[in-house]
C-alpha cells in the first residue's frame, strides 16, 4: 500500500525542471530544483541503489538555492556508462558533469556512497567547486566497520546473484524482501507513518538500476571505498553531516575521517541514522545552509 510523503507538500513548492546532459558518450538524467538566478548553487549526488528522489526531502527545505541532482549512470533514469561503475568511473563522470551543469562553480555534495564519489571527484582534479558537502559520510571501509557481520551478508548475498543466470540474479537483486529487509535495517525513526513510508520510497526507487552488472561494480565499489582515503587531497572547505545513530558511518570513524581533510567541520545530527535525508532532511538542510550561504 502507498503510504504518502510528508514532504510532498514543500517539494511540490520547489520550481524543478529535467533535462538531459551527455557526459564522455553517457547520457544522464538531470533535475534541478529552485531559482536559476540563486547565489547558491549544489550539485548533489545519490547514495547507492537510489536516484533523484532521495534528495528531494533535503532540497526542500533549502530555499533559494539551486540544486541540480542526476540520476548517477545505471541509476534511476539513467543509462549505464561505457566503461565501469566503480570510484574512478564515477568520479571521472563527475567532472564532467560539474564542466557540463556549472562551469561557473557550485558547491559539490554527496549522501552514502555519493559521498565517495563526490570526494575522489575533488581528490584526482581540480574541477569548479567552492566547497564539499557529504552526508552520512562513508567514513571507513564497511568491510571493517561495526556492522561487518551485516556487510558479510550483503556481500555473499550479491556473490550468489552474480554466479546465478542473469536474470535469476537479477531477479534476485529486485526481490521486494530483500529491499525491505535493507530498509528495515536503515530506519531507526520511530514514527511509524515515516517508517511507512521510508519503505514505501525504497520500494519504489531501490531497484531502479540498469542491469545486473551495473549494481554489482557500484556495490563492490561501495565496500571496497570510503571517503578517508581521498580525504587529504581535497583542496576545497569541506563540511561533514554525520548522524547520531548511524552504525553505517559511526560517529567516531566520522572523528577520523574529519581530521584526514585539510579543511573540515563537522555537523552531528541528532537522533537519527543513515537515512538522516529521509529522517531529519530539515536539519540536514539547516546545517548545509549554515555552511554554504
Amino acid at each position: 500500500m502507498s503510504a504518502p510523503s510528508p514532504y510532498a507538500p514543500l517539494v511540490a513548492r520547489v520550481p524543478v525542471r529535467t533535462g538531459e546532459i551527455t557526459v564522455d558518450g553517457t547520457p544522464a538524467r538531470v533535475w534541478t530544483y529552485g531559482p536559476d538566478e540563486a547565489a547558491t548553487r549544489i550539485v548533489f549526488l545519490h547514495g547507492l541503489r537510489g536516484d533523484h528522489h532521495g534528495l528531494e526531502p533535503i532540497l526542500a527545505h533549502l530555499p533559494g538555492v539551486r540544486v541540480v541532482v542526476p540520476d548517477l549512470p545505471g541509476f534511476g533514469a539513467s543509462p549505464p556508462m561505457r566503461g565501469r561503475h566503480d570510484v574512478a568511473g564515477y568520479a571521472a563522470w563527475t567532472r564532467g558533469l560539474l564542466a557540463a551543469v556549472a562551469p561557473e562553480g557550485a558547491v559539490l555534495a554527496g549522501h552514502s556512497f555519493g559521498s565517495v564519489v563526490a570526494t575522489a571527484a575533488l581528490a584526482a582534479e581540480a574541477p569548479p567547486v567552492q566547497a564539499l558537502v557529504l552526508v552520512n559520510p562513508i567514513a571507513a571501509s564497511a568491510l571493517a566497520g561495526p556492522r561487518k557481520m551485516m556487510t558479510g551478508v550483503t556481500v555473499a548475498y550479491h556473490r550468489l546473484a552474480a554466479a546465478l543466470p542473469e536474470a535469476a540474479g537479477t531477479a534476485l537483486l529486485r526481490h521486494p524482501l530483500m529491499t525491505r529487509i535493507a530498509s528495515v535495517a536503515m530506519a531507526t525513526t520511530r514514527d511509524r507513518d515515516l517508517r511507512r513510508w521510508i519503505h514505501a520510497e525504497h520500494g519504489r526507487y531501490f531497484s531502479t538500476f540498469a542491469d545486473r552488472r551495473t549494481l554489482l561494480e557500484a556495490f563492490d565499489a561501495s565496500v571496497r571505498h570510503d571517503v578517508a582515503e581521498y580525504a587529504p587531497a581535497v583542496a576545497v572547505p569541506t563540511l561533514l553531516v554525520a548522524a547520531e545513530h548511524d552504525d553505517i558511518a559511526p560517529l567516531p570513524a566520522q572523528r577520523a575521517l574529519l581530521a584526514r581533510f585539510p579543511d573540515a567541520r563537522l555537523a552531528a545530527v541528532p537522533g537519527t541514522g543513515h537515512l538522516a535525508h529521509y529522517e531529519a532532511p530539515a536539519a540536514v538542510a539547516r546545517a548545509i545552509a549554515e555552511f554554504v550561504t
